[in-house]
């Protein structure tokens, strides 16, 4: 599988305070690697995976936004493209899981109304110092429509499974919402594709799934 090959493209965002492991989050899923004394994001940074799911190959490019006050205003035009997003958290400091509505409001500002979203507790690793209740942050996923995961980076704790899962349930969105508007049109509609910056990448793949009379099995 290479990074040239792929059926569909999606655009991630990881949101969240400073200091609670996105960057470690990417780098241990793109690259299997961490950092113990990784700095502060500056602005933003992307990394791209492929997985496979189903029979479709899938390419996330997945964009570290900066959790620093003073690079919002850079960061937020960047949410409009994007499909999916982890809202992140260390499980350790209260604040950062106080500070997730603000995060959550700013996203839903600038994103499509249909983007998939997930919460993920951080720094699983530091249980022994956790100031968040898992219990609390399930409550809060589901009163707020979001898929909830607790990992850690640093041990390499689901790490993998949060974002198959996160992209896993883009392509089941995307497919499912794509033959659903095809089926009661009779054509093909182009709100059925996600606002990604990739639309022909994905109009391409959903023209294929048509044409194969295919859909999702998610």
């Amino acid at each position: 599988m290479t990074d040239d090959t792929y059926d569909y493209l999606f655009k991630i965002v990881l949101v969240g305070d400073s200091g609670v492991g996105k960057s470690n989050l990417l780098s241990r899923f793109t690259k299997g690697e961490f950092y113990e004394d990784t700095k502060s994001t500056i602005g933003v940074e992307f990394a791209v995976k492929s997985l496979k799911i189903e029979s479709k190959v899938i390419k996330a490019q997945i964009w570290d936004t900066a959790g620093q006050e003073r690079y919002r205003a850079i960061t937020s035009a960047y949410y409009r493209s994007a499909v999916g997003a982890m809202l992140v958290y260390d499980i350790s400091k209260k604040e950062t899981f106080d500070n997730i509505e603000r995060w959550l409001t700013e996203l839903r500002q600038h994103t499509d109304s249909n983007v998939t979203l997930m919460l993920v507790g951080n720094k699983l690793d530091l249980k022994h110092l956790r100031e968040v209740n898992e219990d609390r942050a399930k409550s809060y996923a589901e009163e707020n429509g979001l898929h909830l995961v607790e990992t850690s980076a640093k041990d390499n704790m689901a790490v993998e499974y949060a974002f198959q899962k996160l992209v896993t349930e883009i392509y089941c969105d995307v497919v499912n919402k794509y033959h659903l508007e095809a089926d009661s049109s009779g054509n093909q509609s182009d709100s059925a594709i996600p606002h990604s910056e990739p639309v022909s990448d994905i109009r391409a793949a959903q023209n294929s799934n048509a044409a194969n009379n295919q859909s999702c099995a998610c």
